[in-house]
């Protein structure tokens, strides 16, 4: 995972502004919050899970790390998904992806 991302995720994290764990993910999603979707690749259950529903939503999905590496970006355990919560910092990890 590119340590870009890995630091704004990090920050997200700290101003409050991400949704983690798939019930928290789902409830934001059905309320149409959020402009980044990011799932890790090591997560094929949860690609199924998300991914058309996230077409739906036309909300940006970006596979990114291992659910090891997604979850330690956040200071967490090990997570398949998050949720960017705030349109800035998801812009931001879109830029840095490349």
């Amino acid at each position: 995972m590119n340590t870009r991302i890995q630091s704004l995720i990090g920050i997200a994290r700290g101003a409050g502004k991400i949704a983690t764990g798939n019930a928290q993910v789902e409830a934001m999603m059905k309320k149409r919050k959020g402009f980044l979707l990011i799932m890790a690749e090591d997560a094929p259950g949860i690609h199924k899970k998300y991914s058309q529903w996230a077409g739906d939503l036309k909300l940006p999905i970006l596979l990114n790390g291992t659910k090891l590496e997604l979850g330690h970006s956040i200071g967490l355990s090990p997570r398949s998904a998050v949720l960017i919560l705030d349109q800035g910092f998801a812009k931001a990890i879109l830029l840095a992806r490349s």
